[in-house]
């Protein structure tokens, strides 16, 4: 996804302030790429499933909700722990800051009209309710290719530059805690699997070796299988 995050023409990103970097940012870029894997993806998987298949409508409507609910909860962390310090300490990215809240507006709004949707389809299978849901997730993917990129393009080198690496580690921690158990070896494998092999080595030894040691012995399988399910037939992307 690399050659995706550039300014467009008419687009213009703040000045980055002089000095160090505080913190390292590479990691924003490869939770977007993985989310720019996912909302792609969702509307094909709903108008796919058959009609009733009341099972395969659950099965698919457990990965778009864990990919809903991480966008909710890293949307949450910036709100709460990046955008404003941003605007304090940057005071010429203030503006920029505010296109990214009123890209959080836009997602947020489109959230909650997805999740009574999806709750239902999972429930019925109706494709009725499947068009409805699917209709929202192309909404939200025309919204987030414009957000995901600028964010990493504007914001992060600004953020390297005012942000420590404590803060913006908080948002990871906080992120990873937010994520059921059972699901985070299958989250796991598609950040790794949607990144550049580059940036998958760099994101893979950064992760605690408990971590590390889980994925290599059960976490993989479970993305790998998880993926034949959702997608059978495709070839599974390679992580570690």
């Amino acid at each position: 996804m690399s050659d995706f995050y550039v300014a467009l023409p008419g687009e213009t990103a703040p000045p980055v302030p002089p000095g160090a970097k505080l913190c390292n940012g590479d990691d924003m870029r490869i939770l977007h790429s993985a989310f720019l894997f996912a909302y792609p993806r969702m509307a094909q998987l709903v108008r796919d499933a058959p009609p009733g298949d009341t099972a395969r409508a659950a099965l698919v409507a457990e990965w778009l909700g864990d990919i809903d609910n991480t966008l909710h909860i890293h949307h949450t962390d910036e709100e709460e722990l990046l955008f404003d310090q941003l605007a304090e300490r940057a005071p010429a990215c203030a503006l920029h800051v505010g296109q990214m809240k009123a890209h959080h507006a836009q997602v947020h709004a489109l959230l909650e009209e997805i999740v009574p949707l999806r709750t239902e389809w999972e429930q019925t299978a109706d494709p009725e309710v499947g068009a409805k849901l699917a209709d929202a997730y192309d909404r939200m993917l025309a919204v987030l290719k414009v957000h995901l990129r600028r964010e990493v393009v504007e914001i992060v080198p600004v953020a390297e530059k005012v942000i420590t690496e404590k803060e913006w580690s908080m948002m990871a921690e906080r992120g990873t805690k937010a994520v059921p158990r059972n699901r985070l070896m299958p989250q796991l494998g598609m950040l790794l699997s949607s990144s550049s092999p580059e940036d998958r080595q760099k994101f893979f030894k950064a992760i605690p070796a408990p971590v590390r040691l889980m994925y290599r012995a059960y976490g993989r399988r479970q993305y790998e299988a998880q993926f034949r399910l959702l997608w059978p037939g495709e070839a599974v992307p390679e992580t570690v």
